[in-house]
């Protein structure tokens, strides 16, 4: 680890150095050394940096010691990710605030741009754990990663869910990764760690707040293409996650529930607003756009020999055989009928019956002359 990369991790050890507050002396100073090199009067130029802040930076060396985390991340195998670094999710990078360093215990695949947030209340319902399990299991069974918060209730089900069905799960903390929060989903954590990830924006040794939990909540929605709200009150963390989602230009989804349940009170005023409404998991892969950029099949990961290598939108998950083949032949121009029924070698019936679910999906559009890939 070279000494630029040891500055930038101990410049987000300094208490009150968010990712907006380094980024702007990053953007001032040009490199970390610079800025830890620089006086407190120098940094209070920047703008947001205090002088308590720039005291706290200009005595980072003799405060904080930089050697003791990395001991510590090197025994308890938490690996530290900058967003410099490729491996550092590429939704994430892409948010308003993304964390300048995540701590990460377990691992990260490609397969985990494909993500989905599955969030609610601490105080679930019956009717709330069945349907974040249900749904959970639905997205997993296509090989969707499940990002949740690790808190009690919606988290914890969704969670467990995936794990149940042998699928990923990303729990990001709201402390440090050796400060587990709540303490009863320590074996959940450690179960995680085994097929997903641990994730946090904060050194390991860091107790939660109140303060901490809205912050997680960005990166929750950010490594997500959407997020799924099962079960809300009007005032929560899971309504701060929405309000994040529709911020960062996240798809967002709700469940329905009865309007006299306050849990569900949340989810019924996101629909008013537009969140989409889910009763199924088709409901989501209809709903969802193109992904940012094409990803590996998860399919193809395991072994299952698909159509395709790559997905270009999550609703091309749940397409059968001859859905796939005929998607294979819509091209990016405009692509006839007949060419299209030649091509995959079906008969005008099944193109047709094919062609209407691909619509349905929003993978491709119709012209006056046949059909395009969007």
């Amino acid at each position: 680890m070279n000494d630029e990369r040891i500055n930038e991790i101990l410049l987000t050890m300094v208490e009150g150095v968010g990712s907006l507050t380094f980024k702007r002396l990053y953007d001032h100073f040009g490199s970390c050394e610079s800025i830890l090199s620089a006086s407190a009067e120098q940094l209070q130029i920047v703008g947001g940096v205090g002088p308590k802040i720039a005291s706290q930076i200009a005595s980072a060396r003799e405060t904080y010691s930089v050697e003791g985390l990395l001991e510590l991340c090197r025994r308890e195998k938490i690996e530290i990710l900058s967003q410099r670094d490729e491996r550092y999710p590429e939704l994430l990078r892409l948010i308003h605030d993304p964390p300048q360093i995540l701590y990460v215990k377990g691992t990260l695949t490609p397969q985990d741009a494909l993500a989905f947030a599955v969030i609610g209340t601490r105080q679930m319902s019956s009717y709330g754990k069945r349907l974040a399990t249900q749904l959970t299991r639905g997205l997993v069974q296509y090989g969707v990663t499940i990002i949740s918060g690790l808190a009690k209730g919606i988290d914890g089900a969704a969670h467990r869910a995936a794990l149940e069905m042998q699928g990923r799960t990303i729990a990001v903390l709201g402390g440090g990764i050796g400060r587990i929060y709540p303490k009863e989903h320590t074996e959940l954590a450690e179960r995680i760690v085994e097929n997903g990830a641990l994730i946090s924006e904060y050194h390991p040794l860091m107790e939660p707040n109140k303060g901490t939990f809205p912050q997680r909540n960005r990166i929750v929605s950010g490594m997500s293409i959407g997020v799924l709200v099962v079960e809300a009150p009007k005032k929560s963390g899971a309504m701060i996650t929405a309000r994040l989602a529709y911020e960062q230009g996240r798809e967002l989804f709700a469940v329905p529930g009865n309007v006299d349940s306050v849990s569900s009170g949340g989810c019924n005023q996101l629909l008013r607003d537009g969140a989409i409404l889910v009763e199924s998991v088709d409901d989501i892969f209809e709903s969802l756009g193109p992904l940012f950029k094409p990803v590996q099949n998860p399919a193809t990961a395991a072994g299952n020999n698909p159509v395709s290598d790559e997905l270009r939108h999550p609703g091309e998950f749940p397409l059968n055989e001859i859905e796939r083949t005929v998607l294979r032949h819509v091209g990016i121009t405009v692509t006839p009928l007949e060419q299209i029924v030649r091509l995959t070698e079906l008969n005008s019936h099944q193109v047709l019956v094919a062609l209407n679910v691909l619509l349905r999906r929003n993978l491709i559009i119709q012209g006056n002359d046949g059909f395009r890939r969007i």
